[in-house]
C-alpha cells in the first residue's frame, strides 16, 4: 500500500548566471512509496533530491505535477501534511542556553503536545546527554537529536537528508541502527545519500536521480544484476556504485 504517491513532479529556478532564464532542480520525476518501507533518493550534488524532498515536506512551492501523502495533497493542505511528517535536515540550529530536554519541550508544545523527552532521547540513545547542550554532543549525536526532534509529533513518515554526511564511521553505523530500529517499529523513511554502502545497506528500493530527473528504480539487487552484473575484478557482480555510474556517468563524492 502506497503511503507517498508523487506524479510528474516539477521545480524551476532562475540560472544563476542569467536570471531571466530557468533551469529544471527537479523534472518529472514520479514515484510510489510503500508504507513500512525504506526508500532511498540517490545522486550527485545538484540531482534535485533535496528539492524533492522539500516539495514533499511543504517547504517549497510545488511548480508543477502533484504530491499525496498518506491520502493529503501537500498542494492544497501543506499544514495537515506537517502534521504526519518528521523532518531531519541537513543542518539544524538551536538555542544554544537550552538542553536537550528543554529543547524537545519546546519542539513538543509547537505541535501542541505533550510529551516525555526523555523516551524521546531514549530512541536515539541519548538519555545520558538529557541535559547538555547542542554545543556539547559530537556530530553523530548532533544527527541523533536531530532526529529526536524529528519524532516529536510521531509522524507517519521521516523524512532523512543526508543524514550521514560528515560523520565518522562509528557515528554512521550508529546512526544505521537507528534508522533500521525506527522502520522495525513500523516508520516509513525516505532518505536522501551519497553513499552507496549507505543506500545498498538500508533501503528496500532507490530511486537514482541525475539531472532532476530518475534514472533508475527499483531493490538494490535488481538494480546491480541489470545495469552492473559483471564489474572487473568482481567474483559474483557489482554494487549500487557500479549502478549509478553506469547510469549517470560520474562518480559521487561525500
Amino acid at each position: 500500500m502506497s503511503i507517498i504517491e508523487v506524479e510528474n513532479l516539477a521545480k524551476q529556478y532562475p540560472l544563476p548566471d542569467n536570471k531571466s532564464e530557468t533551469f529544471f532542480a527537479v523534472d518529472g520525476v514520479s514515484l510510489q512509496i510503500e508504507k513500512g518501507e525504506i526508500f532511498g533518493i540517490l545522486g550527485p550534488n545538484g540531482a534535485g533530491k533535496t528539492t524533492t524532498l522539500e516539495m514533499l515536506e511543504g517547504l517549497v512551492d510545488i511548480d508543477d505535477g502533484k504530491a499525496v501523502i498518506d491520502g493529503i495533497n501537500v498542494q492544497t493542505d501543506p499544514f495537515k501534511v506537517k502534521e504526519m511528517i518528521g523532518v531531519q535536515l541537513q543542518a539544524n540550529e538551536y538555542f544554544d542556553n537550552l538542553s536537550l530536554v528543554e529543547l524537545l519541550d519546546l519542539f513538543g508544545a509547537l505541535y501542541n503536545r505533550v510529551i516525555n523527552p526523555e523516551d524521546l532521547l531514549g530512541k536515539v540513545h541519548l538519555v545520558e546527554k538529557a541535559k547538555a547542550k547542542p554545543a556539547n554532543l559530537s556530530g553523530g549525536q548532533k544527527q541523533r537529536f536531530s532526529i529526536a526532534c524529528a519524532l516529536v509529533n510521531e509522524p507517519k513518515v521521516l523524512f532523512l537528508d543526508e543524514p550521514t554526511t560528515g560523520l565518522d564511521p562509528q557515528a554512521k553505523r550508529n546512526l544505521w541502527d537507528l534508522v533500521l530500529e525506527l522502520n522495525d517499529a513500523g516508520m516509513t523513511i525516505v532518505l536522501t545519500t551519497h553513499n552507496m554502502e549507505e543506500a545498498e545497506s538500508l533501503c528496500n528500493r532507490i530511486a537514482i536521480m541525475d539531472h532532476g530527473k530518475i534514472v533508475a528504480q527499483d531493490t538494490p539487487q535488481s538494480l546491480i544484476m541489470k545495469h552492473a552484473p559483471e564489474p572487473p575484478e568482481a567474483p559474483l557482480h557489482g554494487n549500487i556504485e557500479d549502478v549509478f555510474l553506469a547510469l549517470t556517468g560520474h562518480a559521487l563524492r561525500d
